[in-house]
């Protein structure tokens, strides 16, 4: 039996439910933890209302007792609250547009989750995510990959992670495919074998982020102008809040040729549209900048560079500015280069490290 201890973060969800089943297989003494981030009020859910977090709880408890692990929720709600969820409602106000699933990524699984690991005496966290971290002999440092189904990949959201964090951390479900989880967990007879992936902000669950941004505030988000490129009104909007960079659906405009959100000024309340040309940048500076390796390159570092989690790899070269601000130079203009929206970037499948936008 191995004695080696692990804390599996269980969402209630199918990828950390066989994270689990994988970890007892290799050996591991397991003991599976949900950790409860905001209450219901906090996400414009009715107070009496089940809300999908405690589905969620039931789910993963209903996994943990199948596999005969001990099962632990956690309350980190005042954390997230501070950490998460302020966060992104200032971002918001201050004309960015942020990615809270990184940040939890940071504060809360691999911050507060592993000091309640450490406590614990577990030698390594657990999670579903789609990654890999791997050893390399020749540097002596630990590195995070893509994972093997790059169509689930998800290293964008962990360039956060350090070396010690990346030593005590594993990710079993990086060499496989979603197919290839979902058919275990049938095997399984896992109850949430064929719960669909989440795909909203989890406090956000109906996606309508400007009503928790507003019910966070107290204040309905102020109405103010369009404004041309060269500085005319063309219109008014409903709140900055509402707009991203590179927005077209939804400015409701009639205007003789399509209009995309290029710049948002919350000092004054105003947007400036421009046309799709005005999208393209070339170059963009990037702050709170962490380096995988934890060493700060002093030439330029030709990469790939990604600006969204959704967006492709664009070939560009990085140069530090200063400890942890970087310029990405990309070797061709590239759309909609968004404020708040992190910065990440790859050696193929090696991800060097990561920032979030500044300006472009």
């Amino acid at each position: 039996m191995n004695s080696m201890k692990a804390l599996i973060a269980m969402s209630g969800g199918v990828d950390s439910s066989i994270a689990a089943k994988l970890m007892i297989d290799k050996g591991y003494q397991c003991t599976g933890c949900t950790m409860k981030l905001y209450h219901n009020e906090d996400a414009c859910i009715a107070k009496g209302h089940t809300c999908c977090s405690l589905d969620d709880v039931e789910d993963a408890r209903s996994v943990a007792a199948l596999l005969g692990i001990p099962y632990h929720v956690f309350n980190f709600t005042d954390d997230f609250k501070s950490k998460i969820i302020d966060k992104f409602v200032q971002s918001y106000l201050h004309g960015l547009t942020p990615n809270p699933c990184i940040d939890c990524n940071r504060y809360m699984k691999f911050d507060k989750l592993y000091e309640r690991a450490k406590l614990m005496g577990c030698d390594v966290i657990v999670t579903g995510h789609y990654a890999r971290i791997e050893f390399d002999e020749k540097t002596g440092k630990y590195i995070l990959k893509k994972a093997v189904d790059t169509s689930k990949d998800q290293s964008y959201v962990l360039y956060n992670m350090s070396q010690e964090q990346l030593a005590h951390t594993q990710f079993p479900l990086g060499h496989l495919c979603k197919s290839e989880v979902r058919e275990i967990a049938e095997k399984c007879g896992f109850i949430n074998a064929d719960k669909p992936d989440s795909q909203d902000i989890c406090f956000v669950p109906n996606g309508d982020y400007a009503a928790v941004i507003e019910h966070h505030t107290g204040e309905k988000c102020q109405p103010g102008i369009f404004l041309s490129p060269d500085g005319k009104t063309i219109g008014k909007h409903q709140g900055i809040i509402h707009y991203t960079i590179g927005q077209r659906r939804g400015l409701g405009l009639s205007y003789h040729e399509p209009l995309y959100v290029c710049k948002i000024c919350p000092r004054n309340n105003t947007i400036i549209l421009g046309k799709e040309s005005d999208l393209l940048s070339r170059e963009c500076r990037v702050e709170d900048f962490h380096w995988i390796s934890g060493d700060v390159p002093e030439a330029p570092v030709p990469c790939k560079a990604k600006i969204r989690y959704r967006s492709a790899e664009k070939s560009a070269c990085a140069t530090v500015l200063g400890p942890t601000t970087v310029q990405i130079v990309f070797d061709e203009p590239v759309k909609a280069i968004t404020p708040g929206q992190a910065a990440v970037l790859y050696d193929g499948d090696v991800v060097l490290g990561g920032g979030t936008i500044a300006a472009s």
